[in-house]
């Protein structure tokens, strides 16, 4: 099952690998946070969908608009989008909601044409 949103932040990538990203820009990344489990409940679903996707939205209020070379969960990190996918992956790991899940995984769109996925199994 998944469900998506999208988040806004602003980072910088400093290290020369990341060429003009280096410098301070805003990001809009279209978040899919797809939720499994090897057999449905006895309701017949994964996840509630409005429960995963409040869960989502929680996660990711924590990053709305924010400068993420200031946020304190970020510290000594290059906030790559593959470290933002396996962030957010995590927390929602960590929900009560996704408690009875065996794997949550993350994509991270950061255009049509580039995006990131992290997938963790419980």
């Amino acid at each position: 099952m998944t469900v998506r949103d999208h988040v806004m932040v602003a980072h910088s990538l400093p290290r020369p690998v990341f060429g003009p990203a280096q410098a301070l820009h805003g990001a809009t990344y279209v978040v899919e946070a797809s939720f499994g489990r090897s057999e449905l409940d006895e309701d017949g679903i994964v996840v509630d969908i409005g429960a995963a996707l409040a869960v989502l939205s929680e996660t990711l209020d924590v990053l709305r608009y924010r400068n993420l070379d200031e946020h304190p969960e970020f510290a000594g990190l290059v906030t790559s989008t593959e470290v933002l996918a396996r962030w957010v992956t995590d927390r929602l790991a960590q929900s009560p909601v996704t408690a009875a899940l065996d794997r949550v995984e993350v994509v991270l769109r950061e255009s049509p044409d580039a995006w990131v996925s992290y997938a963790r199994d419980r």
